[in-house]
């Protein structure tokens, strides 16, 4: 496995899972059946900083939210894959169609489901919440939880790294 940091200025594609990584695990469930969930503003502005400077984001999720679907494509060009269970494949398939290798890939996930989209991944991180299991493999564990900033303090490392974000050569 490559150490985290050093493969930073291949990083291309960032692969985002939502409940747990975007979302702090929790679903607020309203009595007429909408199942609510919550986002870190600071996440959606560094998504959006970083669409700007040509890191392609996309989502790969288990979940089917109107929302979030709706929150994530407001931010830019996201293109956000809902009620996927076997993440692999999708993301496999996705760089093939769009000429991204594994080393230019960052995947974040949370759980058990994540795990093998994570080995595959050139680099890899979790929020500091994530289960035992993502921690053992994930190559960056942020130190920030889900839902409450860790996407934020990954893309900032990336674009940091590569002299992208905001006043990072001041």
């Amino acid at each position: 496995m490559i150490p985290f940091f050093d493969n930073l200025s291949d990083i291309r594609l960032l692969v985002l899972d939502v409940d747990g990584v975007l979302t702090d695990n929790n679903i607020l469930c309203t009595e007429d059946g909408h199942l609510l969930r919550t986002m870190h503003i600071r996440d959606g502005y560094a998504m959006y900083t970083a669409l700007q400077e040509n890191l392609q984001i996309i989502i790969i999720t288990g979940g089917n939210s109107h929302g979030v679907t709706t929150r994530l494509k407001n931010l830019g060009n996201i293109e956000v894959f809902t009620g996927i269970r076997y993440k692999l494949p999708v993301l496999k398939k996705y760089c093939e169609e769009n000429n991204f290798q594994a080393n230019e890939v960052l995947y974040m996930g949370d759980d058990i489901l994540d795990i093998s989209v994570m080995e595959w991944s050139g680099s890899s991180a979790c929020p500091i919440d994530a289960v035992p299991e993502v921690k053992a493999i994930s190559q960056y564990i942020c130190s920030n939880a889900g839902g409450k900033g860790c996407v934020r303090e990954v893309i900032e490392i990336i674009l940091k790294h590569q002299n992208k974000w905001y006043n990072s050569n001041l």
